[in-house]
């Protein structure tokens, strides 16, 4: 097999040469681009719908092919070898708040940054930054935030997809771990401001049942933002009118949202589905799960995989400040007017102990457990934190899988799944 290796080229009046000793008349600048290398990365290869023991060679930040491990690669290419451990797409998590003391909605440079530098050392590479419930103000400059840094990506961190718009159009009764101060309608005034920034919105959440609902839904579908259920009590019927008005998912499966037990309280008979039913139903309708241990048990993980499959069923860390931060309090949200949280026996908890609010850890962590819980294969499980979100985010043409012409951002795994080296755009980021 040979391979065309690109080493020094050289402009003279507008045309490309590969033969650095012609001369240049008329006193011509003599310009040199230096190509990067070739990467060549062996090891076992974690592919869509199976592992494969292999090579990868990767030209320019891009996929160029899948190869033998036998075969003949470029004199100049650099080898990454994963040994006997495990070579992953990266990961892409469209629900993720903070990390490394850094919540999204802070508004702030730094939080942004070592936010995104925590979470690509446990294999994020792309992900959807996620606001919470907070004044209009605070959302907006977050929004503003979120175009910057994909417009302009932090180095040394995951990269910006663009941002999920999470709250405040939520239930108050269903708030969860959010401040429930800052919830409020769907107004057209509010929300056409927020769409000013469709381009950089991934998705947007609300609750159907919620006063201007449909309108918002309506109007983000107009300007191609994929819209979500999420902190909801709606009804079954509810439900099947949000799919008619264009939501395609459901945040976080079984956390923050109705199902027959909850509506009960408001229909004696005959009972009713709610967004939990709905979620399960309906083909159209993708989810995530949280598989840090604590939010859902093994059968809950199960029940989810069985029914919407790995195609259909994404994971997300719903990641807080805390992650990779000692024990102890924190804020949800920003710390101007968030909700206070407490992170303890690896979860994230209320101050009085009594519910959940939000995860800790990464997507390493999310991985290993549902595999421990499930039993389902590692391919499968990667393609659920990787290709499936990527799908979702209406990016999987270019992420999400170690495929023919895609972004090469590879995750070099030990056997154990820890995480030893990430790479971006195929140039190697340095985690510590």
């Amino acid at each position: 097999m040979s391979f065309l290796i690109c080493n020094t080229w050289r402009v003279a009046k507008g045309r490309w040469s590969n033969n650095p000793s012609r001369s240049m008349t008329g006193g011509q600048k003599q310009r040199f681009f230096s190509m990067p290398p070739p990467i060549v990365f062996r090891g076992q290869l974690v592919l869509p719908d199976h592992i494969v023991t292999g090579a990868m060679l990767v030209r320019d930040g891009r996929i160029v092919e899948i190869l033998d491990l036998a075969a003949v690669v470029p004199d100049d290419a650099v080898i990454v070898d994963a040994g006997d451990g495990y070579l992953s797409p990266g990961f892409v998590d469209l629900h993720v708040h903070g990390g490394l003391g850094g919540d999204f909605m802070d508004g702030t440079t730094e939080a942004f940054q070592n936010a995104l530098t925590a979470h690509v050392r446990h294999g994020t590479t792309r992900m959807a930054i996620t606001t919470t419930v907070a004044r209009h103000e605070q959302i907006l400059a977050t929004l503003q935030l979120a175009r910057q840094f994909r417009k302009s990506p932090y180095p040394a961190g995951a990269r910006v997809l663009g941002a999920h718009f999470y709250g405040p159009y939520f239930r108050y009764e269903a708030k969860g771990a959010h401040p429930g101060a800052a919830i409020r309608p769907a107004i057209s005034e509010e929300f056409e401001q927020y769409l000013e920034f469709a381009d950089d919105l991934v998705t947007a959440t609300v609750a159907p049942e919620i006063e201007g609902a449909k309108e918002f839904a309506l109007a983000c579908r107009e300007r191609g933002v994929r819209t979500n259920v999420g902190h909801s009590w709606a009804t079954f019927a509810q439900m099947e009118e949000a799919v008619d008005w264009g939501v395609r998912h459901v945040d976080h499966l079984f956390c923050a949202m109705s199902d027959k037990t909850r509506l009960r309280q408001f229909q004696m008979y005959p009972m009713q589905g709610g967004v939990l039913e709905a979620t399960l139903f309906f083909d159209d309708l993708t989810t995530e799960v949280i598989a840090d241990g604590k939010h859902l048990d093994s059968g809950l993980l199960k029940l989810a995989l069985k029914i919407k499959g790995s195609d259909k069923l994404a994971l997300v860390t719903d990641c807080s400040r805390a992650l990779d931060m000692p024990d102890g309090n924190y804020m949800i949200g920003p710390l101007d007017g968030g909700e206070p949280l407490m992170k303890k026996n690896g979860v994230g908890q209320m101050p009085d102990g009594l519910g959940l609010a939000s995860s800790v850890e990464g997507m390493d962590h999310m991985l290993r457990t549902f595999i421990e819980y499930t039993g389902c294969p590692l391919w499968e499980a990667v393609k659920m934190a990787s290709l499936t979100p990527a799908r979702i985010a209406g990016r999987d043409a270019e992420l999400g899988s170690l495929e023919r012409d895609k972004v090469a951002d590879v995750v070099v795994f030990d056997r154990d799944l820890n995480v030893k080296r990430v790479f971006i755009d195929g140039g190697e980021i340095k985690l510590y």
